[in-house]
């Protein structure tokens, strides 16, 4: 009885997240397009679902994963072996990252664009190696006690340099591999693995040594992907498609590409199903494996965690029919009728306000904030916390669609942006500075990113004189730099009034 009352809980408050969407998407039908969406009550039905699987997922999450998380840090912080947690965090990180719908997504659409010059396969490839070697030297990071901020300042000067010497044609992707790395099962997993060895390691704090591995992950995606694009652009030789990405490429639409790759709405629906199966089970097997054969001891609470795995697949599952229900058709026809309207003030209030509704409407965003709150032990709020990276991450679409608007090269905007966070990550409150990073890595999830790459691409296909593989990636990279900007200016803010406080007492 008590759980059942816990999933109400959950179901309104799932309500309540996804309530900003639903208004932006009515005002700009009622007060800009003027037009009552075709087939509303579809429509409705689908907002229903995502709110009944976001539900679901945060039920799963409680249930399943966070505890296994903690349990297995704690394991491993009593063996001690630092060869088996790195084996173990890698392991996780390759698994967790290699069958993710997103970068699938993404690097489809890449090679499709490219002409074949982007292999997708070789790009997921390099991308779940990335996150599997950045995990392993997180849990290092966490277990030496070492700051993250140094870690971050080398890291993304590395990438501002690399930025510059790479081809304009990868940089938007590449900032977008590194984004869509981390979604709504790999965040709270990998961020319950740091925290669980924070609070098993005797002088090391959850908020300070727990967090990171998030930004982490979305960080050296972002420098390999980079030199791929200038090894493939410099010395390599464009590779013949596939016959289904040669068709889908063959085509003029967008929506022809979808209408091709998934075929029958039916259909369509059974595979969200097996890809929502296919994104767990590589992780559930890296859990066991490791659970029998390296721990040798059985799971505590098998149905329990059982239940959870459930809940989070089917939890995911409705929520992608929701988002293809709802969302999805009303949200493409508005980005074509507000490109099509005189001027670019509409489109310029819609990023923005579409921005910060769907972070407030992401999953692993409000899984992030709750844990936060936890560990900082009063000193951050969640809801604070999720108004800051929503702000951060409409601030950040606006940019990026205005740089696809005036055509202006990505590379100084990324590296300007970057600079922006490598001062602040230098003159932060350390104890801020990995969930500053974190935060960023979240906010591009199964919400944004498919919302966010579509008003990408769509504004680049409909605006003379502008390339789809050059301007039409990127979004996502400005949706995961703000956040982190505005996380840790408040946190300086807030710093600042303090002592000043301290000061004048």
């Amino acid at each position: 009885m008590t759980q059942f009352k816990d999933f109400l809980d959950l179901l309104a408050h799932s309500f309540r997240n996804l309530l900003p969407i639903i208004i932006v998407v009515g005002v700009f039908q009622a007060l800009v397009i003027r037009q009552v969406p075709e087939g509303w009550l579809g429509i409705t039905f689908g907002l229903a679902v995502v709110v009944l699987g976001i539900a679901l997922f945060l039920q799963g999450l409680e249930l399943g994963i966070f505890p296994i998380g903690n349990t297995l840090s704690d394991e491993f912080a009593r063996k001690g072996s630092l060869p088996l947690l790195m084996i173990f965090g890698f392991c996780l990180g390759f698994a967790a990252v290699i069958a993710e719908p997103a970068l699938i997504a993404v690097a489809t659409q890449a090679e499709i664009i490219s002409a074949g010059r982007i292999n997708g396969w070789t790009l997921r490839l390099l991308v779940a190696t990335s996150v599997g070697a950045v995990v392993s030297l997180g849990i290092v990071r966490t277990l030496l006690g070492h700051s993250l901020h140094w870690y971050m300042i080398i890291g993304y000067i590395t990438v501002v340099i690399v930025t510059f010497f790479a081809p304009e044609e990868i940089v938007g992707l590449a900032y977008d591999s590194g984004g869509v790395t981390t979604n709504i099962v790999t965040v709270p997993l990998i961020a319950a693995l740091g925290i669980g060895l924070a609070m098993a390691v005797r002088g090391r704090n959850p908020l300070a040594h727990g967090f990171g591995l998030v930004g982490l992950a979305v960080m050296v995606p972002m420098i390999s992907v980079q030199l791929y694009g200038i090894w493939v652009y410099g010395f390599g030789e464009t590779q013949p498609m596939s016959e289904p990405l040669a068709t889908a490429a063959a085509s003029d639409d967008i929506g022809d590409i979808v209408t091709v790759t998934m075929g029958s709405f039916l259909l369509g629906m059974l595979r969200d199903l097996a890809l929502m199966v296919r994104d767990v089970l590589p992780i559930i097997a890296v859990i066991l494996f490791f659970q029998y054969a390296v721990i040798r001891r059985p799971l505590a609470h098998v149905r329990q965690v059982a239940i959870g795995f459930a809940l989070v697949i089917v939890g995911l599952y409705a929520f992608v029919v929701g988002l293809k229900l709802g969302l999805f058709p009303v949200g493409r026809s508005m980005a074509e009728q507000l490109i099509a309207l005189d001027g670019w003030v509409p489109v310029y209030v819609f990023a923005f306000a579409i921005g910060f509704a769907t972070t407030l409407a992401e999953p692993a965003l409000i899984a992030i904030g709750g844990q936060a709150e936890r560990a900082a032990q009063g000193r951050l709020q969640a809801n604070v916390i999720r108004l800051l990276v929503a702000v951060g991450v409409a601030v950040g679409i606006t940019i990026g669609v205005h740089r696809i608007i005036t055509g202006d090269p990505i590379h100084y905007y990324i590296m300007g942006g970057y600079a922006v966070v490598i001062a602040l990550t230098a003159i932060a409150p350390k104890y801020i500075v990995p969930l500053a990073y974190d935060l960023g890595g979240v906010t591009t999830s199964e919400v944004t990113v498919p919302l966010v790459t579509a008003l990408g691409i769509g504004l680049a296909t409909n605006i003379e004189g502008r390339n789809v593989m050059i301007d039409g990636f990127g979004l996502i990279a400005f949706a995961s730099i703000f956040p982190i900007i505005s996380v840790m200016a408040y946190a300086i803010l807030v710093d600042f009034v303090a002592r000043r406080r301290g000061v004048s007492a």
